[in-house]
């Protein structure tokens, strides 16, 4: 099945493109704008320099303002809180600003990770009475406890408040818990619903320095909220881009050991991306809580040891590699199931000897690689644990709360979701998904690529690279600028590294040989093997990149294809 590639639409107006280039942008750097809804110079000012005085006041958001005078009552009764955050980046990283917050202001604080092995996600019961047992009179949530309606009567029974702190769903029964933060609640007007639950946590945390007479410490906040805003996949625009522009700078120079240490072991070097911590930092502070308990991320965080700091950041990468591992068998096995069967609109699969900790990644890639949903789900003792990962236009959450009545627990949103059933149900429950979902749009399953604009490989220099960079941080809601080059043809012999990769020089028709530009095409090799297509005239998508070993650019190949289906 050959992608289809299709232009950002609409095209910028002229008048548009006119005034960001009057302010003194080049035409190139206004289109880019222009084509992720910057229309004025004055946006266009605040996108290429996100500035902290451009973050909404914390009290804006619905339940603040009473989650703070349970902290100011607990701290004046000198009582003990409890913070409980989800196991993955983005609640570990809540949980450790959270707790460095309450510290820096004198309230003794408690960090508690759900196991999602030993009881699944979010608040359980026993947390509460863990909590109660740890001397606690106050429990915080960070990036969970929107649905946890189990444990928020045993806080209610044990007399513990619970300010929840949440950027997911809410759910349609009313939660009974003493304040409540989260955009996406009912009444809440706060401009910008898409915080990630280390977000929510750094706005309790700046208005509860605020209320202390403290200076907010920007720069150690936005470091420690951009990581799991970035993992978290949160939309890098509004507030968001603010939290990881200025964290991922602030992390280049990092006091933390801890992150020191991380960083170091992933082999990530200056100036950090936000690549570097989806796909380097993110998964080894996430492969903890994927395998077993997610403690160990938290403890690197928090730790001023930098021996200790190490030791775990050695922990993570075994960790990582790891979890790789078993991600790969739950992929190979699932994709096996359609060798020989025409695919479904959604992909259901299931199996005992699959891990837990990786059935949402492996769901992840499924879609992506079937370009379409995919639901997997891990069985133990009767009990099947299922992560969903979607693809654009399909709204996965929306789609099966129809059967939330027969989940044990469901959760998440329109793209990610994760549910648990009673295992003698996935039968049936597949059937239902497979009939209901056979009715959407046979172009929800073809894949897609979206481009800037032609380009051609001599305009691949330091200074366009250079000129790019200043629309970084590139994630979801700010795609990287994506270009299409061709005719091209490829220049000298094609290596192939790693776990299939392949790098080649590319240049224009007609152009002399030394003037090719380097091209990494990731898990390209045997793809390529299979077409040919580099072995004939073609076209590519193709992104612009800092080759960090030769100091200078490169294209990362997104798609390719020969010049004789150009039409198609």
């Amino acid at each position: 099945m050959h992608a289809s590639w299709i232009a950002r639409q609409p095209p910028p107006a002229i008048e548009t493109l006119d005034r960001l280039e009057a302010s003194g942008l080049t035409r190139e750097l206004a289109s880019l704008l222009a084509a992720r809804g910057v229309s004025t110079p004055a946006e266009a000012a605040a996108f290429l320099d996100p500035g902290i005085d451009s973050l909404h006041d914390p009290l804006l958001l619905k339940g603040m303002k009473e989650a703070l005078d349970l902290l100011l009552a607990a701290h004046s009764r000198g009582e003990r809180v409890a913070v409980i955050g989800d196991y993955d980046v983005d609640g570990i990283t809540a949980t450790a600003l959270l707790l460095g917050v309450f510290q820096a202001v004198g309230i003794a604080a408690h960090g508690i990770l759900p196991n999602r092995h030993a009881g699944g996600y979010g608040p359980q019961p026993q947390h509460m009475q863990q909590a109660e047992e740890l001397g606690c009179r106050l429990v915080v949530t960070a990036d969970c406890g929107i649905r946890a309606y189990e444990a928020l009567a045993e806080a209610r029974r044990r007399g513990l408040p619970v300010i929840v702190t949440d950027h997911h769903l809410p759910g349609e029964q009313r939660l009974d818990a003493a304040a409540v933060v989260n955009p996406r609640q009912a009444g809440c007007s706060y401009p910008f619903r898409e915080l990630a639950g280390v977000g929510l946590a750094m706005k309790l945390g700046a208005a509860l320095l605020e209320r202390f007479g403290r200076p907010v410490p920007w720069t150690s906040l936005c470091r420690i909220a951009c990581l799991g805003t970035i993992a978290d996949a949160a939309p890098l625009v509004g507030e968001n881009r603010v939290l990881a522009s200025r964290g991922l700078a602030a992390l280049a120079a990092t006091p933390s050991v801890g992150l020191q240490a991380l960083l170091a072991e992933a082999e990530v070097g200056r100036p950090v991306s936000a690549h570097d911590v989806g796909f380097r930092l993110g998964p080894r502070l996430n492969a903890a809580g994927r395998l077993g308990a997610a403690d160990p991320a938290l403890e690197l965080l928090l730790t001023r040891d930098p021996q200790r700091a190490a030791a775990l950041a050695a922990e993570l990468g075994r960790n990582n590699n790891e979890r790789r591992e078993l991600e790969k068998r739950v992929v190979e096995e699932s994709a096996a199931r359609y060798a020989d069967r025409e695919l479904p609109a959604i992909l259901v699969g299931w199996s005992a000897d699959w891990h837990r900790g990786v059935v949402g990644i492996a769901a992840g890639r499924l879609a992506r690689q079937f370009h379409r949903p995919a639901i997997l789900f891990a069985i133990a003792d009767g009990v099947a644990v299922g992560s969903g990962r979607s693809v654009p236009g399909i709204d996965l959450h929306a789609f099966l709360a129809t059967w939330e009545s027969r989940f044990e627990r469901f959760g998440g949103h329109a793209q990610a979701i994760g549910l648990t059933a009673d295992s003698a149900r996935l039968d049936e429950l597949g059937r239902e998904w497979e009939a209901a979902a056979a009715g959407w749009p046979a172009g929800s399953f073809s894949p897609t690529f979206d481009f800037d604009g032609a380009l051609a490989l001599g305009e691949v220099t330091a200074d366009f690279l250079a000129r790019l960079s200043r629309l970084e941080p590139f994630g979801v809601g700010n795609p990287e600028p994506v270009f299409r080059f061709g005719p091209c043809r490829r220049t000298g012999v094609a290596r192939t590294f790693g776990g299939g990769h392949l790098g080649f020089a590319a240049s224009e028709l007609g152009a002399a040989p030394s003037s090719g530009v380097e091209v990494v095409a990731w898990q390209w090799a045997e793809r390529a093997a299979a077409s040919g297509v580099f072995d004939r005239e073609f076209e590519m998508l193709a992104a612009v990149e800092l080759d960090r070993f030769r100091n200078r650019p490169r294209l990362r190949l997104v798609d390719a294809r020969p010049m004789a289906l150009q039409n198609h």
